[in-house]
């Protein structure tokens, strides 16, 4: 495993992603990821799909085509402000195209990637991308992080499956509307709580169509505080994790040692 760092600081970009503007939506990712650079922030995560939103197939698939570009400059960003940078991108492998959250490590590598497994069928996303089919847990200079991408947040096997394969903090990437932003806030934090890890979450704001989005982008601790909160106009959340914090709980109470799995349902 990776050297376990003690603390680090987080940062959670918020902004209106404007569909199918890949300039704009760079510039804007770019600006976030400067002025968290600027705090000394050593880990941040952009929302879902940030270059480009929800299209049509034929869009996405055209966007995707730009993914190799972006990442390169996400490398570069990373290297210069030696940040890990996480956040969902349209990927196009064989013919399918897959909701993809790419880990860029604070040296520029790319850390990992995950396909986001379940697709929300409400808003035809099944009928644009392809689902991944493997939890994923990056080994990164900030220690193992697991990844979630907005729909996932559903689904606490999920989230439950990472901090069994080591993670200690989780990364969300999201587009999740106004109407349901009540759900949002619940299930980051039972997330946090029930795995006792840090959860940093992205949440985009803007209009789109008929769907508003008012972010709520934020930190949690392993006990479901919220650290920092970017609210519900462009910006950023930002605070620091201390992962001593995490041990600290499982010392006093541990839920993911007293697991009976041989009676739950498959």
């Amino acid at each position: 495993m990776t050297n376990m760092p003690d603390a680090i600081c987080a940062g959670a970009i918020q902004f209106d992603v404007i569909t199918g503007d890949i300039k704009k939506n760079m510039a804007a990712a770019e600006a976030g990821i400067r002025r968290l650079g600027e705090k000394g922030c050593h880990a941040a995560v952009l929302p879902e799909l940030w270059s480009c939103g929800f299209g049509n197939p034929a869009m996405t698939r055209e966007s995707s085509a730009n993914t190799p570009e972006l990442l390169e400059k996400l490398q570069n960003l990373a290297a210069t402000h030696q940040m890990l940078i996480a956040g969902s991108l349209p990927e196009i492998v064989e013919n399918h195209i897959y909701n993809t959250m790419v880990v860029v490590d604070a040296d520029g590598a790319i850390a990992g990637k995950y396909r986001k497994i379940h697709l929300f069928a409400y808003i035809d996303e099944d009928k644009t991308f392809s689902p991944g089919d493997q939890a994923v847990v990056c080994e990164t200079a900030c220690g193992p992080i697991g990844l979630m991408i907005c729909f996932d947040l559903r689904f606490p096997e999920l989230c439950r499956t990472l901090a069994l394969k080591g993670a200690r903090m989780i990364l969300v990437a999201a587009q999740w509307p106004q109407a349901r932003i009540h759900h949002w806030d619940i299930l980051l934090a039972a997330r946090a709580i029930e795995n006792q890890v840090f959860v940093v979450a992205s949440n985009r704001v803007g209009q789109d169509g008929s769907l508003t989005f008012n972010g709520h982008s934020r930190i949690l601790s392993p006990d479901g505080r919220i650290l920092s909160n970017a609210a519900e106009k462009p910006g950023e959340a930002f605070g620091r994790i201390e992962f001593t914090e995490i041990d600290t709980l499982k010392d006093r109470f541990d839920p993911l040692r007293e697991r009976m799995p041989s009676v739950y349902q498959r």
